[in-house]
């Protein structure tokens, strides 16, 4: 991309200091010509802190929620900018850049996302190993990715479609689904790395929500309610 098609990549945030300064740093290692903005729920560590002493762009305050959050992040965006909505604890490909330019170049998509390769913990079990092993399986074959695949799409298409659900959850589906309407989205071959951590501290509860969220989304559950349940 190179600063020749410019990217806004938006980042929510909730007690992330962990992640935040390898996620910033590595995205500015990638192109440093891209604008991060870091959007933070209301935090209770030094994420906002860390987040502009490693180089964010931008660092946002906003109610907690993702949906909320990446709302305000792609408002607060550069407006020549297309977008990019990144979870702290991923980490993009080494060929990123290029697959990004040479799909928003392509005006037979809307955008796209990547595929899913989980991080486990060093003392993940073999059960756990396969439940990550089944959300990758996912990533390759879905047609409405997850927020953690690091979807983009071209600045006029979020537009054209109302933006981002400013909801409490489930707002990756309900955009993917929003912005796949306009255009396909491409499944690129290559894969994000994500942190097993969350899967690894609660797993039989987020292997329930992974497979059973979305269809309750689509029988009518609120977000709000789900968000309850979650």
């Amino acid at each position: 991309m190179g600063g020749l098609l410019p990217l806004t990549v938006v980042i929510p945030t909730w007690n992330e200091a962990r992640e935040i300064v390898s996620c910033v740093e590595h995205l500015r290692a990638l192109e440093p010509h891209w604008e991060v903005i870091v959007v933070d729920g209301g935090s209770t560590d030094n994420t906002s802190e860390l987040a502009r002493a490693a180089g964010a762009s931008q660092v946002l305050g906003c109610r907690r929620g993702r949906g909320f959050q990446l709302a305000a992040g792609a408002a607060a965006a550069s407006p020549n900018a297309d977008l990019l909505f990144l979870h702290a604890d991923c980490r993009l490909p080494h060929n990123a850049v290029g697959l990004i330019a040479e799909t928003l170049d392509n005006e037979c998509y809307s955008g796209g996302c990547f595929q899913v390769k989980h991080a486990p913990s060093i003392d993940a079990g073999p059960l756990v190993r396969f439940f990550l092993r089944t959300a990758d399986w996912r990533s390759r074959r879905t047609t409405l990715p997850y927020g953690d695949q690091a979807v983009f799409c071209r600045r006029r298409d979020y537009m054209k479609i109302g933006g981002m659900p400013c909801q409490e959850l489930m707002e990756d589906i309900e955009f993917s689904k929003r912005i796949a309407a306009v255009a396909p989205l491409r499944t690129l071959p290559a894969a994000v790395e994500v942190s097993g951590r969350r899967f690894c501290a609660r797993p039989w509860h987020t292997f329930c929500c992974w497979h059973s969220f979305p269809l309750l989304y689509r029988l009518g559950v609120s977000p709000e309610r789900l968000a309850k349940l979650y």
